[in-house]
C-alpha cells in the first residue's frame, strides 16, 4: 500500500540457557509435558555424559529415579511426566523423519519471517508430539 512504511524494532529473547534454567514453579501452569520430560532426559544425558539421543529402554529405571528427584526439587507433581512419554522419548533416538519434516517446515517459516521482517517469531520453544500430531508453542521465560 502507498504510505506503508516498515518500522524497525528490536525484540529481546532469553538465551536457550536462560530459557531452560527457569524454575519449574515459575513455568506457565499448563506447560507442555514434553518440556518437562525433555528436561529430565537432558539432565540424564548430562549426568551420564551421553550425547543427545543415546538412551535406551535399559536407562528407564535411572531416568524414573531422576524424574522423582527433579520433581521433588522443583515441587512438581510426577504425574506431569508420565512413564509412557518418557519411554517414547528414550526409545525414539535422535530422528524421526516425519517429525523432522514438520519441524523443518516450521523452522523454514521462522527464517522467512526473520528475513522478511513480517510476523512475530516464535518465542522460546516449539514442541511437536508425533503421537497426537499437535504442535505447541511454549513461552517459558
Amino acid at each position: 500500500k502507498k504510505g506503508d512504511e516498515a518500522v524497525e524494532c528490536q525484540i529481546d529473547y532469553p538465551s536457550f540457557e536462560e530459557a531452560i534454567s527457569v524454575p519449574w514453579k515459575s513455568l506457565p501452569r499448563r506447560v507442555s509435558k514434553l518440556y518437562l520430560a525433555m528436561r529430565v532426559i537432558e539432565e540424564f544425558e548430562e549426568r551420564e555424559d551421553r550425547s543427545p539421543g543415546e538412551t535406551s529402554a535399559a536407562d528407564m529405571p535411572i531416568i524414573q529415579k531422576l524424574r522423582h528427584e527433579l520433581c521433588s526439587a522443583h515441587l512438581a507433581n510426577e504425574s506431569q511426566i508420565p512413564d509412557s512419554l518418557l519411554g517414547r522419548l528414550v526409545e525414539c533416538g535422535r530422528e524421526f523423519p516425519p517429525v523432522c519434516a514438520i519441524v523443518g517446515g516450521i523452522l523454514g517459516q521462522e527464517v522467512i519471517k526473520a528475513i522478511s521482517g513480517k510476523g512475530n517469531p516464535l518465542k522460546n520453544f516449539f514442541f511437536f508430539d508425533a503421537m497426537d500430531g499437535k504442535g505447541v508453542i511454549e513461552d517459558v521465560s
